[in-house]
């Protein structure tokens, strides 16, 4: 017999509603990230590329801005947490994860405003941190308003979110697919047969629209690499690599995060983590930002090995300090980052004990190291296979994909550590 949840997800106004949201996810993300452009020009002169722009300043100018950066986005925090706490009408979820889980859409509006706010200050002034995390908040944040703005019943309010999710997801990574398994994997923790439609609806819509008027390429355009069958045992590898490092890369942010809370002030404790990072981007420019144009690079051939191992320590403490610190933004493409370095590296120090048709192309293996990283990172194996095949268009990678995450996540779990995202089953008890 079908459920309330079943009838009402089952209506065509719903379906344009998720069309809408789509078209909505695919501009507030667009805008976002012209915004980051114009923090990065205040801040550093350039635009572009946040690595480029940081080789073209002198050293004690990177550390500065990561450090000035930093503290004023902790000030945008500290008062303005201060700001939204008054609004009493504005919502009680600040996170979108959080509200889906527990069936609601009522996210702060000064919440995410200040959030969002702050994440410009850390990601335009080179912050390692991700800047998914303000773009999904944001598309999460405009559906939620929209399903209160319009006649929808309760059920059909948090469909909408759901989708607002999926499309922010879908949006930022050129991958619609892995937006509907994102929500589904980490945001419900069960698939709902009947929320797919609309979900579908609406993540289709945003990719049509990315691939039309913004980019039809995938994320990370790279020449296509073969599957060989020596790919299976460096998978392996891989995943038990990248899941032990996943596991560190968790438990030290916890740690961080209460080494830097006992800094009461937000300013001083996101300046300080700006510091740290910035003072590492002194030596190593590829520190600054998410790591987009880096991963680029290397999935293209374009980085010496010698130097992705340096790059790859450097990163890995630098999204440490910055993530411990509390800057709002995201883990997900430093995770890959990492989770690319390791995989190539573990080729090239492969290739020195194994003859090379053992190994392959290094590249095959900087593909599954980013899947089998995020993966361990997230606790989703799913998201990560299905996100990382599209991001680069490796399809033919798919068993080796596969087992990787599988055996990175088993030896993530291991340890009882939060994933990223938390846990969707907990959070429903």
């Amino acid at each position: 017999m079908p459920t309330p949840v079943d009838r009402a997800v089952r209506t065509p106004v719903l379906w344009l509603y998720a069309v809408l949201t789509g078209l909505l996810a695919v501009a507030v993300t667009s805008g976002f990230r012209a915004l980051i452009g114009a923090v990065e020009w205040l801040s550093t002169g350039h635009t572009g590329s946040l690595v480029e722009a940081a080789r073209l300043l002198p050293p004690w100018q990177r550390a500065l801005i990561g450090t000035v950066g930093g503290a004023l986005a902790g000030l945008v925090l500290a008062y303005g947490n201060r700001w939204a706490a008054r609004d009493a009408q504005g919502g009680r979820y600040t996170d979108y994860l959080a509200a889906a889980r527990a069936g609601a859409v009522d996210l702060n509006d000064r919440s995410t405003w200040v959030r969002s706010v702050s994440a410009l200050l850390s990601v335009g002034s080179g912050a390692s941190i991700g800047r998914e995390g303000p773009m999904i908040q944001l598309s999460a944040w405009l559906a939620s308003r929209l399903a209160r703005a319009v006649a929808l019943s309760p059920e059909q309010r948090q469909v909408l979110l759901i989708c607002g999710i999926a499309c922010g997801i879908g949006s930022v990574y050129h991958a619609p697919i892995a937006g509907v398994v994102f929500v589904l994997e980490l945001a419900l923790g069960f698939l709902s047969a009947p929320m797919v439609a609309p979900v579908l609806m609406a993540a289709a819509t945003a990719g049509i629209v990315n691939h039309t008027l913004i980019d039809p390429a995938p994320l990370y355009a790279m020449p296509a690499v073969p599957l060989e069958s020596s790919n299976l045992g460096l998978a392996l590898a891989a995943g038990l690599v990248c899941g032990g490092m996943g596991w560190l890369m968790l438990d030290w942010v916890d740690r961080l995060r209460g080494a830097f809370k006992r800094i009461d002030s937000l300013a001083l404790r996101l300046g300080l983590g700006g510091l740290l990072a910035g003072s590492l981007s002194a030596f190593v420019p590829e520190v600054w930002g998410n790591g987009f144009s880096t991963i680029s690079h290397l999935l293209n051939g374009q980085i010496l090995w010698p130097w992705v191992l340096v790059i790859l320590a450097a990163k890995f403490a630098a999204t440490l300090f910055n993530t411990g610190s509390g800057a709002v933004g995201g883990m997900f493409t430093p995770t890959l980052f990492v989770g690319a370095t390791t995989g190539f590296s573990l080729a090239q120090i492969a290739g020195h004990w194994l003859p090379p048709e053992a190994v392959g192309d290094p590249l095959t293996l900087a593909v599954i190291g980013m899947s089998a990283m995020l993966s361990a990172v997230t606790h989703a194996p799913l998201m990560a296979i299905v996100m990382v095949l599209e991001m680069t268009n490796q399809f033919q990678l798919t068993v080796p994909v596969m087992l990787a995450c599988g055996v990175a996540h088993a030896i993530s779990t291991q340890f009882g550590t939060q994933p990223m995202y938390g846990n969707p089953i907990e959070a429903r008890h």
